[in-house]
């Protein structure tokens, strides 16, 4: 890649948005209203509008490695709270990806150094669903169903903060679980049970 390329595609970007649109990106400077909080992968063959057929505008997007939710992260929690209590999304996505490098390394015993102490969170997801994942004997559907579970436990932990259990009640906010499969395009909604896994964690996480 030619990095002076990027500039050359971004004033060929400008020339067609406003080609369609004239006023395109002075509509673009008077803010954002998105509905939708999204969580995906940082890898580079998933983008977020695109695989949903969303524009600028209609989706607040976070990514990282594996598409967590961790309690301790302060990047990821802050735009999880900045979308849902500032934004007022009304329904927060997250999106995994069928041949996650991240979910892969995690399953693998090798020291992989500073990225040892994220991936250990996808390793508590291996552990906490080690019966059903030991008796796939396929290697790569054990690892597509790890990818789903991880997806299916980031949703958990959405649903175990204050943000999002406060607009919950107030205005009936959804968390959403999907997976996007890189050899289909296409996007499969796990259908996570928002509300019982609300009703089932009450008990401890309970916040107002």
């Amino acid at each position: 890649m030619n990095i002076d390329n990027v500039f050359k595609n971004n004033e060929t970007w400008i020339k067609d948005k406003l080609a369609i649109e004239p006023d395109y990106f002075e509509k673009l400077g008077k803010g954002q209203n998105p509905e939708l909080l999204y969580i995906g992968c940082s890898d580079s063959r998933v983008t977020a509008e695109d695989l949903m057929g969303l524009g600028p505008g209609e989706v607040f997007v976070h990514r990282n490695i594996a598409n967590m939710v961790v309690g301790t992260d302060a990047n990821g929690m802050s735009v999880v709270n900045y979308a849902v209590t500032h934004l007022k999304v009304n329904h927060v996505v997250v999106c995994g990806h069928y041949a996650c490098g991240g979910v892969k390394a995690a399953m693998e015993s090798a020291d992989l150094g500073v990225l040892n102490g994220w991936l250990r969170n996808i390793r508590d997801v291996y552990r906490m669903h080690k019966d059903e994942l030991n008796a796939i004997k396929c290697e790569e559907k054990k690892y597509d169903r790890l990818v789903e579970l991880n997806v299916q436990e980031q949703c958990v932990n959405l649903i175990k903060t204050a943000a999002v259990q406060k607009a919950y009640r107030e205005r009936g906010l959804k968390v959403h679980g999907w997976v996007f499969d890189v050899h289909t395009g296409k996007l499969i909604d796990l259908k996570i049970d928002f509300d019982k896994y609300l009703k089932d964690i009450m008990e401890i996480y309970h916040l107002d």
